[in-house]
């Protein structure tokens, strides 16, 4: 945890935005994987872990405004429980590292809720994504599960936003530690990789290494010779000669701050010549959408360039034609480049998501696209200091995309199709750096990771 005062702090400023009420931020519980004593590892709600910090298992806390206080609600564990799991803190020890003034048996938070609704009194609440707490919900504010999200509170939504957004320095140094433990992570996996191995040998080796940080997974791991498949988690396939391996993953450190780190390496020792040409392009967008960034600035503005740039540099190979900025401004870009340059990131990979996508990313008057590729990306506002976010574009060659976009003749002005058809089996180039928007600029978070054809090669080679 941080200092208590940091949680005061921002319980504070967030009953300054929300004026009057209650607000409710729940907890998660244990969630069983296959039986009730089989569970998934443990992990707290981020909003949670941002204003309380208490990383344990079915709490909950209310933040009364009016009264100016925060009440922790909570069970100290039974001696046969410490038999199992051990010592634990009490609630009252929680609250303290936290800054609560108060503490509550955690059963009484339905009377508790009940009372302040019979008053009259706001309550406000986030929308939950998890089914166990949406039924607590249901019982607790007596709002049928359906009918939840119809009551969340706006106000509070966008007071919690636009508060996480930007990141404290003492936040920046933990995200620049999970930054620090994700290279280590993609290093390995670069100086393992050889024809006849298996992706998961590769994906068992990053995964360790976060655990033996004291930390975990921030989310699962890619690791293929698929990329053109920009999810893709299915790691048994066998490495070979010719193949791109692309590495998507990153580290959740102890304190729960995300990395969300993408490289391409080649299985061979060095790249071809054509993965080369594709992997330059890939990188020449990134390094000048990353000198792009900084406060005031659209992230879709960057986003576009990216894809002009991308575009140009296809164009130069012969796979694309004609003019760019027509060919962007149309979506004949996104037969190789699907998805938006990034998204926020902080204690979730993909931060606040579970607030709303769109709330998180877009402003009104600035509302996503519905072209395809273009509607994808997750972030489209304006840029603040303060912000961290990903840059990630790339290049991918997916031949059930391919086919049907031919058979349609669909951009036939912009794309070469006979071309783009001998890059059928190529896969997909990615490269991503997590990056955080100051007041003069920007900052790449964490020490360096190979990402240059000379360096990775060197990786490849020792």
């Amino acid at each position: 945890m941080f200092a208590k005062e940091t949680y005061t702090q921002r319980r504070n400023i967030l009953k300054e935005k929300i004026g009057s009420g209650l607000i409710l931020l729940m907890g998660n519980d244990y969630s069983p994987m296959n039986y009730e004593d089989n569970i998934y590892n443990f992990r707290q709600d981020s909003t949670f872990l941002y204003y309380v910090g208490i990383d344990v298992a079915h709490v909950a806390a209310i933040i009364d405004v009016d009264e100016n206080k925060t009440i922790l609600f909570g069970k100290d564990l039974s001696v046969e429980y410490i038999v199992w799991m051990g010592v634990q803190p009490t609630m009252r020890e929680l609250a303290d590292q936290s800054g609560v003034e108060e503490c509550q048996d955690y059963n009484n938070i339905s009377t508790f809720l009940k009372n302040a609704t019979s008053k009259g009194r706001d309550i406000h609440f986030l929308p939950p994504y998890r089914a166990e707490n949406k039924l607590k919900m249901e019982e607790w504010l007596d709002i049928r599960v359906k009918d939840l999200k119809n009551n969340i509170s706006k106000k509070l939504v966008q007071a919690v936003i636009v508060q996480r957004s930007i990141k404290s320095a003492e936040e920046i140094i933990q995200m620049e530690h999970a930054v620090a433990i994700t290279k280590e992570m993609h290093v390995a996996a670069m100086r393992a990789a050889k024809a006849g191995r298996k992706e998961y040998d590769l994906a068992g080796i990053a995964q360790g290494i976060a655990k033996g940080c004291g930390g975990d997974l921030a989310y699962p791991i890619i690791m293929t010779v698929n990329g053109q498949t920009l999810h893709n988690h299915y790691h048994g396939n066998t490495m070979q000669n010719g193949q791109l391996v692309l590495g998507d993953f990153g580290a959740e450190n102890g304190m729960h701050y995300a990395g969300d780190i993408t490289r391409t390496f080649p299985v061979a020792k060095t790249f071809t010549q054509k993965q080369k040409e594709i992997y330059q392009i890939v990188l020449d967008a990134e390094e000048a959408a990353i000198q792009s960034l900084k406060s005031g600035i659209a992230y879709k503005t960057i986003h576009l360039q990216a894809a002009k740039n991308m575009a140009e540099g296809l164009k130069s190979l012969g796979l694309v034609k004609g003019n760019i900025d027509e060919a962007v401004a149309e979506g004949a870009h996104a037969l190789f480049f699907p998805h938006g340059l990034g998204h926020m990131i902080g204690l979730d990979v993909h931060d606040m998501e579970d607030l709303g996508e769109d709330l998180v990313g877009y402003r009104a008057g600035l509302e996503r696209s519905t072209q395809f590729g273009l509607k994808s990306l997750r972030l489209g506002k304006e840029l603040e200091a303060g912000n961290v976010l990903t840059v990630e574009p790339g290049i991918y060659f997916i031949p059930e995309l391919i086919d049907q976009w031919q058979a349609e003749k669909k951009f036939a002005d912009f794309l070469n199709y006979e071309k783009i058809n001998t890059y059928r089996d190529f896969g997909g180039v990615r490269i991503e750096d997590n990056i955080l928007v100051t007041k003069d600029g920007h900052q790449i978070l964490g020490p360096r990771i190979p990402k240059t054809i000379e360096e990775v090669e060197a990786e490849r080679n020792r």
